[in-house]
């Protein structure tokens, strides 16, 4: 069994850090660039930088901060946000990307999953796909343009779709539980882990150890994504993992101190 990952993200809007509840109320956080270099050193396993105000601004992700941070770190690092284009992501793995997140684009133009992954890897292409539960449809809905637009899409489906376009992991995020910090949402993230094959990285609701335990004993997720808990020192990764260790979760275990 491939050991659990722990991921902090760094959503950055107009170049800092931001974090807000349910994808809005954003307040902020830091420099992206430190915020990297400090959880580089602190154990995480990779980071995951994404731009949030590109897809709505329609302009493309900040390629210079994308090269600072790369510069400054050693752990995998996926970077997503106004990507529509084979040729963006060209841009941001010769940046120092190691992965390519896509959402809003991914549901625009499906073929662009499997162009990706054709043409640098199924390995570089991540699918982000942020989902809210639909009480008419008692299914999760996906949404895209940072949360803002209803697809009429379920997301069991898409996912499903993405994993056949050669999508190489899944970042899934819980609309509803986001920045609650009252945990992941374990249904939906069992659901999707359950469906497919390829890694599904679990967001959106993490608020302490036990929440991260739950995502991977019950969600059956392969790693787990956070943000604010981070931020603003409510949990280190050091501590998770010792935590997570404890209880038996095999994770990556390494000290930078």
């Amino acid at each position: 069994m491939l050991a659990k990952r722990i991921i902090p993200c760094l959503d950055v809007k107009d170049g800092r850090v931001v974090k807000g509840i349910n994808f809005v109320n954003l307040r902020d956080a830091g420099d992206p660039v430190e915020l990297a270099e400090i959880y580089d050193k602190e154990g995480a396993d990779e980071l995951v930088f994404l731009d949030i105000s590109a897809s709505v601004e329609g302009r493309a992700t900040m390629v210079e901060v994308v090269k600072q941070t790369a510069g400054e770190i050693a752990i995998p690092f996926t970077v997503g946000g106004g990507i529509s284009s084979v040729e963006d992501m060209k841009k941001l793995l010769r940046a120092g990307a190691d992965k390519i997140g896509i959402n809003t684009a991914a549901i625009q133009n499906p073929t662009l999953v499997s162009e990706g992954a054709r043409k640098f890897g199924s390995q570089c292409i991540v699918v982000a796909i942020d989902a809210k539960y639909n009480e008419e449809w008692k299914d999760w809905e996906v949404y895209t343009h940072g949360g803002r637009n209803a697809t009429g899409i379920k997301t069991l489906s898409w996912a499903k779709e993405v994993e056949n376009l050669g999508a190489g992991e899944i970042l899934l995020t819980s609309m509803d539980t986001d920045g609650t910090k009252d945990g992941f949402d374990i249904q939906l993230t069992r659901a999707v882990s359950d469906l497919v094959s390829i890694p599904v990285i679990a967001s959106g609701g993490a608020g302490r150890s036990e929440h991260f335990y739950d995502a991977f004993s019950q969600g059956r997720a392969d790693a787990g994504l956070a943000a604010s808990i981070f931020h603003y020192k409510e949990l280190s990764i050091d501590n998770l993992k010792q935590e997570l260790k404890e209880k038996g979760v095999e994770v990556r275990w390494q000290s930078n101190t």
